[in-house]
């Protein structure tokens, strides 16, 4: 995936570039909560990186917190045109419309 730092564990770090600090940016994906890092270069990233999870994750487990969200859950608006589409698109297949936009979404990132 373009962007994307993984590390140990299967935690993923999408990296952005900060044109004001003139660093590139690591912020962490599906945690529970914040964890971001910041560096020059690729060997400073995955250090830097590295450490930030460590951080996190041993103040979740002082903490008896679970350092990844549980699932994903969000409101999901499209236009009404493209919902009534879709909702045909799912039943016409016997699928919930959930379903069908999740194999949609799986589909979609499987092939990034």
């Amino acid at each position: 995936m373009k962007n994307v730092l993984e590390f140990p564990g299967g935690y993923a770090a999408v990296i952005t570039f900060d044109p004001q600090l003139e660093m590139f940016r690591g912020e962490f994906v599906d945690l529970n909560g914040g964890a971001d890092f910041y560096a020059t270069d690729l060997d400073g990233l995955k250090r830097e990186g590295a450490v930030s999870l460590k951080v996190f994750l041993d103040e979740c487990a002082a903490r008896g917190i679970e350092p990844r969200k549980a699932k994903g859950k969000f409101a999901l608006r499209l236009d009404q045109q493209t919902y009534r589409q879709a909702s045909i698109a799912a039943a016409a297949n016997g699928k919930s419309l959930n379903q069908f936009i999740a194999e949609a979404v799986r589909d979609a990132v499987a092939h990034t």
